[in-house]
């Protein structure tokens, strides 16, 4: 008999059947005789009607107000589970994040969990019962509900299992596993039997959307096994796991894992900045107080050494508000220079632990986009990341073609 906490996303639960079909899947696994504890989210589209509402009522809500709001939607999807379960013959409790123990800090609307409550969830297990829990939320010292942040029910799901010492979560969602790329942008990707904690904290990091980070980070620190399964079809998943659970040869084999993509950037260029110390924290200090995450930095010095080029990233949502900072407050301090904003740019990752006992990665990677035609502006570069910002117009193109390059294209996943 084995504990699995089991975690099923907004399109799993989108309607009263896929529901029914929720409560089967989760049966089946009873009925072999194991301990099963479901994590669900509201269902598809029930977040962003109650945000909605909430913003036509009022176009600033209190994130007091709001977390008590959406936490609304996970309460209905527990409930009508729990009745499914009820009416195969399952015996289940469903439970609030409030109720079942799952306790934060009280930063609405992005709470990180500090402990989760146990004993009340494993006396149920202990009877034979399923336990259905809401994800997404929890509940401070002072009572108030508190909510973890869009798709915070990964992290819900990751975070129990961690404090049962469950022997898998499974993430069920609409796709069968993580895949080399986006199978909807490269129609030859292949789905991944494993990857790496550390592989899969790259690639959520630059733009995979499959799992929530802090769901990642979670499963790495606790050494909780988690494997991405479809809620649709039957079949094996991905299996994400630590380092240390994937043997030598199969370490040493994987060049590239994945090759995640993003168009949600915008790229400035302060030209003619002056080459002086602390220049780079006048720059993105400003931008910090704005509570604007910078991505990639660049700095060149110019042949005199007077003067240099500074470019850095952001989120393409951060784009007029960084620039009118850079403008009325970072080069009215510097004295001097211009500024250059791009919001048509992209950003191409290559991720692998294979890159650590492998060199040539980088000018293969160069190599292939050259031979597209597609020219590099800004070059990142990790242990086992390489990432390259290029116009978002050869995006599609520079992963079809790296996908390729690196043999990703093969179905049994040989890397060249």
């Amino acid at each position: 008999m084995a504990l699995y906490v089991q975690k099923f996303g907004g399109t799993s639960v989108g309607s009263v059947e896929r529901i029914k079909a929720v409560a089967e899947k989760v049966k089946g696994f009873r009925d072999q005789g194991h301990q099963v504890v479901v994590v669900v989210s509201a269902m598809s589209g029930e977040t962003n009607r109650l945000i909605g509402m909430a913003n036509e009522i009022n176009d600033e809500p209190t994130p007091r107000e709001m977390d008590m709001l959406v936490s609304t939607g996970e309460q209905v999807t527990i409930s009508l589970l729990a009745l499914a379960l009820h009416k195969l013959g399952v015996a289940a409790t469903s439970y609030t994040g409030s109720q079942v123990g799952i306790l934060t800090d009280s930063a609405h609307t992005k709470a990180r969990i500090q402990r989760i409550e146990t004993e009340d969830m494993r006396e149920d297990l202990n009877d034979g019962q399923v336990v259905v829990v809401a994800g997404f939320q929890g509940v401070d010292e002072e009572g108030n509900i508190t909510t973890l942040g869009r798709g915070g029910s990964d992290t819900t799901g990751v975070a129990l299992a961690a404090a049962l010492g469950a022997d898998e979560c499974q993430i069920y969602t609409d796709v069968d596993g993580v895949y080399t790329t986006d199978p909807r942008v490269c129609s030859r990707a292949q789905r991944l039997d494993t990857i790496t904690v550390e592989e899969m904290l790259e690639l959520a990091s630059l733009g995979s959307k499959v799992l929530q980070i802090r769901a990642v980070e979670f499963a790495g620190k606790y050494n909780v096994p988690l494997r991405v399964l479809s809620s649709f079809e039957d079949g094996p998943g991905t299996l994400i796991v630590a380092d240390s659970d994937k043997d030598e040869d199969s370490m040493e084999e994987p060049l590239i894992s994945g090759i995640a993509f993003t168009a949600n950037e915008a790229k400035f260029t302060l030209l003619n900045t002056p080459d002086v110390p602390g220049v780079a924290s006048r720059i993105l200090g400003p931008i910090a107080d704005a509570n604007i995450e910078v991505d990639m930095i660049v700095q060149n010095v110019a042949p005199a050494g007077d003067y240099t080029d500074f470019t850095f990233t952001v989120a393409k949502g951060d784009y007029k508000k960084t620039l009118k900072i850079l403008q009325e407050q970072v080069l009215p301090d510097l004295g001097e220079g211009e500024v250059k904003g791009d919001d048509n740019i992209a950003k191409v990752s290559l991720v692998g632990v294979g890159m650590r006992s492998h060199a040539g990665v980088a000018s293969k990677m160069f190599r292939v986009l050259a031979e597209e035609n597609i020219n590099i502006r800004m070059v990142s570069t990790s242990e086992i990341k390489i990432s390259v910002v290029i116009d978002e117009k050869h995006m599609e193109l520079a992963v079809k073609a790296l996908h390729k390059a690196f043999g990703l294209d093969k179905s049994d996943i040989e890397r060249e």
